[in-house]
Formats: structure tokens, sequence, C-alpha cells
């Protein structure tokens, strides 16, 4: 589990130094502090919220045919969208290379509680479908995470109205 939590929080620190290369930095001096962010993005004393972190796994279901996996996966990703949509999911993504633990992808859901984002987590076809199954942890990060997804719309060209 360490190195998963590394590279989430690697990926993290990314995101960040991508952000921080697009405007120039600024020195860091209480002048930096912009009160009203970090009220809109609901960060604590230390500029940081609670989250919920979902590790997906492959779930118990493993002889679905391959229409209904299908099915179950595209449905999975209109999931995703509407949760991003409602600001309830900030981050999701796929792993990328097959393991020994069976990990599939990761969510981070907006609410504090793990129990918040079980219902949230029942909503997803490939979930409730069997396809894949879910660790979901409470987790303390940056309340920076909150905008990822609005950078995303803006970098994302299949984001763009038709």
């Amino acid at each position: 589990m360490r190195p998963l939590l590394l590279a989430l929080l690697l990926s993290t620190a990314a995101v960040a130094a991508a952000l921080g290369q697009q405007t120039p930095a600024a020195p860091a001096t209480d002048s930096a502090y912009d009160a009203a962010l970090a009220q809109r993005l609901g960060a604590d004393g230390r500029g940081m919220r609670h989250y919920v972190l979902v590790i997906l796994k492959t779930g118990p279901k493993t002889d679905i045919p391959k229409e209904e996996r299908t099915k179950m996966f595209s449905g999975h990703m209109a999931n995703i969208g509407r949760l991003a949509a409602e600001g309830k999911l900030v981050l999701a993504g796929p792993m990328m290379e097959e393991n020994e633990r069976h990990f599939e992808g990761i969510f981070v859901f907006d609410v504090p509680t793990v129990a918040e984002a079980i219902p949230l987590l029942a909503t997803d076809p490939a979930v409730a479908g069997g396809a894949l199954a879910y660790e979901a942890f409470a987790w303390y990060a940056t309340a920076a995470l909150k905008d990822v997804p609005a950078i995303h719309r803006r970098i994302d060209p299949t984001s763009r109205p038709k």
C-alpha cells in the first residue's frame, strides 16, 4: 500500500508543480496566502481537507460475458463523469499495469467520511455488478485537489461543447 500512496502523493506534487509553471510562483510570504481561495476550497488552517481515497480492485465476478462487461464499464465511465460534474469525485484514474494486488484504479471523493462514500460507490455499475471491488480510506490532503477537475476540463480537448 505504501508504494501506491507514495505514487499518489507524487502525482499530486506533479500536478501542483505543473500548475506552478503556468504562473510565476509568488514568494513564500504571508502575502502569498489567499484567504478567499482557501475558504472556497474548504481548506483548514494547514490548507488541507478531508477526502475519501478509494482503491478499486478486481471484483469477485470474473466470468462476466464480454458484452455485459462492456456495458458495465461504459456505465462506470458515465458514472465517473456524473459524480465529477456533481462535485463529489475529485480524481479518478486506472492503474496502468497489472499488479499482484489486483488494483484497478483509484477514486478520490470529496466527502469527509467513508460512510458518505459508500452510497456513491454503489452508483457505479462496475462495482454494483461485481466487476470491481474496493477499499476505502479516510484521507487528509491538500484542499487544492478540489480545483483539479476544473483544470482538467481546460486541458482535455474532448470536454469541449459540441
